[in-house]
């Protein structure tokens, strides 16, 4: 697990020459993105750097920049790994100080490989017998990288005249990773994410993918990519000028609305709209359940549905045990990460479990993970946090560099950072709910695709709206989802009517849409977006690696396969997952209520808990809140802003008229986040920001 960037520019001759390699890639570039990935890779960095001529005449220079948080092979698996065709080249990388090794200056004539890997490979072994059977001569013990390397070399795939998006299914890998891959024969490099989004990987055109002169088949370009976007961001501030307002208002709308980009243009040059790297299709096609037919009768048995699933987070679970580092296992009062804690203790008995104690004793988990902790038997700590959720937040907005509006951050941070104190890997339930249905808009989709003619007649401005998950606020929620943008409603931090409010501009509204499988939408949009860019994000902080057994590639297709009157019996939240579970647990664990992993935002908006009723309104009442923004094709309504944070206020448990006022804890902190980050990017363009 580690931090990984890298900066590629093809020159055209017909600018002439190009300069010398540390002028066209200043080391002072490396710098900075190394700078702002240092926190992912604490045990070790090193560069790379090397130029190739293609047969064209334009000329490719490449550097490549790595921080490492040493799992495996702390001896071999040092990076930038470097393979010249023969054996590996730890000689042909530096470290950050040193004076600069231009690898073609020092073996002009090898077929060198170069890889930077953030991540981790649970088939390497399996992987490395493989390639060991082709011939493959590997020097390490038992580095995953070094199958990256090997494996390039011998699955030759295809790779386009600058650079391509690599699919892991090319080699076959079964693991979460980031990487970049340089091949010098073919002087270009290849940057390929995870197919589920465990890792990030951003990367920013300066020009477009292909730049042609007229009359001329030569082009320029030039490539930055990395593990956090905020190193890219410091490197070249005018790479922000936010030259598309269009596309750049659409994506800011998404950001405010959803705390996060559901669906990122092809085409951008600007920082807001960072590609991230994906394998899956954004937005899936419509999906509905396998009609009977076409599954045999003894296939859609419920009992052998969940026999096959328990083997395959049995396999899942095992499969992302292995380490050269202490091991732990997240708990919390929840199914997921008990049947996790549960199947991991019974492989490895010194697997310890990690709960933190919230400082709200209603959003407080420990005492339901204490009891799951005594029936399976694992050893179990609970951790006190040092919470400053005020600089925390301010902290986790300027290394990701990107306007983040989930509200869990905070408490994942926080989780994360205490147990790194102890184990240096983290098992998690991410991804449960979106595989097996454990939200309650699941539950509710079928309704609001049958009902959505009568449930619109219903006036939402009646309906109270004072307490976030009450009968009343979910039934408007409801209501909304019905007029407008259906399924996507529900997800919305800014339901329609609030966003028309607070950006008058907005034209289009959405209509009803419905949804078949609500679960589909989620797994590839809500998943690799927001929860887990969260867990990378504040776990990646502090040096902790997080594991996600529901995400292993077998059990995450087979969950999307089966049909949801499968995964939700009678319209039961994970109801297939808790038949597993039953095997493990007793009922009243299996059955408790689900909690979800969150903080009182709100009341800590009015109480100034941990100074966030400070930050909230330095943020909001600054003369220039938003900087950018406005220039930007994206103007806020600050009296509907004043309006907001008067009703929250209102809506406080010492409100008389319980009808008055009306929570607004996740749209204050989306704009407090937005306001960070804005102000953040003031400072990048003024030069007046260091990295974070």
């Amino acid at each position: 697990m580690c931090g990984i960037a890298g900066v590629i520019k093809v020159h055209d001759p017909v600018d002439g020459p190009p300069p010398p390699p540390l002028e066209a890639i200043p080391e002072s570039w490396l710098d900075i993105l190394d700078e702002s990935i240092k926190h992912r890779g604490p045990d070790g960095q090193g560069r790379f750097r090397d130029r190739a001529v293609r047969e064209d005449g334009t000329v490719v220079d490449v550097a490549l920049v790595h921080r490492r948080l040493s799992i495996i092979d702390h001896d071999g698996g040092h990076q930038p790994m470097v393979h010249d065709g023969d054996r590996l080249r730890p000689d042909l990388t530096y470290q950050p100080g040193e004076t600069p090794i231009i690898a073609s200056e020092v073996e002009p004539d090898k077929s060198l490989v170069a890889v930077v890997f953030n991540g981790c490979i649970y088939n390497h072994r399996e992987l490395r017998k493989e390639l060991e059977g082709q011939g493959y001569v590997f020097e390490t013990d038992h580095s995953d990288t070094e199958v990256l390397v090997h494996g390039w070399r011998a699955r030759k795939p295809p790779i386009s005249h600058n650079s391509t998006l690599l699919s892991n299914d090319a080699f076959n890998l079964d693991g979460m990773f980031a990487v970049g891959i340089w091949d010098r024969v073919r002087r270009a490099i290849c940057i390929s994410r995870d197919r589920y989004g465990e890792k990030p990987l951003y990367f920013v055109n300066k020009f477009p993918l292909q730049y042609y002169h007229e009359g001329s088949n030569t082009f320029r370009y030039e490539m930055a990519f990395s593990s956090c976007i905020s190193g890219i961001t410091l490197i070249d501030p005018k790479l922000v000028p936010m030259s598309h307002p269009r596309d750049y208002s659409k994506l800011t709308e998404e950001w405010i609305r959803y705390g996060s980009a559901k669906r990122v243009p092809d085409k951008c040059s600007h920082l807001l709209c960072p590609r991230t790297l994906t394998i899956q299709p954004r937005v899936p096609p419509k999906h509905t359940d396998p009609p009977s037919q076409t599954v045999p009768e003894v296939t859609r048995s419920s009992s052998l549905w969940h026999q096959s699933c328990q083997k395959h987070l049995e396999d899942a679970i095992s499969s992302r045990l292995g380490a050269d580092v202490p091991l732990g296992v997240f708990l919390s009062g929840g199914i997921d990460s008990a049947l996790i804690a549960t199947i991991t203790h019974k492989q490895r008995p010194d697997v310890r479990a990690f709960t933190v104690r919230m400082p709200d004793t209603g959003f407080d988990e420990s005492h339901d993970a204490t009891e799951t902790a005594k029936h399976i038997g694992i050893e179990h700590h609970i951790l006190e946090c040092d919470l400053h959720p005020a600089d925390d937040l301010q902290l986790l907005i300027q290394q990701s560099g990107l306007p983040f509006g989930d509200s869990s951050l905070l408490p994942t941070y926080w989780v994360s950072k205490a147990a790194r104190q102890h184990v240096k890997i983290a098992l998690s339930g991410d991804g449960g709910d979106e595989l097996f249905g454990g939200y309650r808009r699941y539950t509710i989709n079928a309704l609001l695709n049958k009902r959505s003619d009568l449930l619109k007649r219903i006036p939402y401005s009646l309906l109270g709206q004072r307490v976030p998950g009450s009968r009343s606020t979910y039934l408007a929620r409801l209501v909304i989802a019905a007029r407008f943008g259906g399924y996507s409603e529900l997800l919305a931090i800014f339901p329609t009517p609030d966003i028309k409010q607070l950006i008058p501009s907005i034209e289009d509204v959405a209509k009803f849409d419905p949804v078949d499988n609500p679960l589909h939408i989620d797994f590839y949009n809500y998943l690799p977006n927001d929860l887990l860019r969260k867990t990378d994000t504040a776990s990646m902080s502090v040096g902790l690696e997080v594991r996600c057994p529901f995400l292993d590639p077998k059990l995450a297709e087979a969950a999307l396969r089966t049909p949801l009157d499968i995964l939700m019996p009678n319209g039961e939240r994970k109801g297939l997952l808790k038949q597993v579970a039953r095997k493990y647990l007793p009922d009243h664990i299996v059955d408790r209520p689900k909690q979800g992993f969150a903080i009182p935002i709100g009341e800590w908006f009015r109480t100034d808990y941990g100074g966030m009723r400070q930050l909230l309104y330095d943020h909001l009442h600054s003369a220039d809140p938003f900087p950018g923004l406005a220039e930007s094709g994206v103007e806020l309504n600050m009296k509907f802003v004043e309006q907001m944070l008067k009703e929250h206020d209102a809506a406080g448990e010492n409100s008389i008229n319980p009808w008055h006022g009306r929570d607004h804890s996740q749209r204050l902190y989306m704009l407090l986040v937005l306001s960070i980050w804005a102000k953040w990017l003031e400072r990048v363009r003024t030069g007046t920001e260091q990295s974070a």
